[in-house]
C-alpha cells in the first residue's frame, strides 16, 4: 500500500468528510487489520457525495465491509 497515495486521497473536497475520513486515518489505519486497511482504501475510491450519504446515514453503504468501516469510522470519531 502507497501511503503517501492514501493520505492524499483521504482529502476530500467535502469539509464534513475531511473532519472524519484524515483524522480516521492518522489515528486509527495502523489499527486496522489488512482487510479493513483493503476496504479504507476501497472506500476512497467513491466520490464525495456518495461517501456524505453513507456517513450521513442518507443511505447505507453498497457492501456490508463498508458499511461496518462506516460505522467504525463514526463510532471512532463521534467525539472527535
Amino acid at each position: 500500500m502507497n501511503r503517501f497515495k492514501i493520505e492524499w486521497e483521504c482529502r476530500r473536497g467535502m469539509r464534513e468528510l475531511d473532519k472524519m475520513i484524515m483524522p480516521f486515518y492518522q489515528q486509527y489505519f495502523d489499527d486496522l487489520n489488512e482487510e479493513e486497511q483493503k476496504t479504507f482504501v476501497e472506500m476512497l475510491s467513491y466520490s464525495d457525495p456518495e461517501l456524505f450519504r453513507w456517513f450521513m446515514h442518507q443511505l447505507p453503504a453498497p457492501t456490508p465491509k463498508l458499511q461496518a468501516l462506516v460505522e467504525l469510522i463514526r463510532t471512532k470519531l463521534q467525539d472527535y
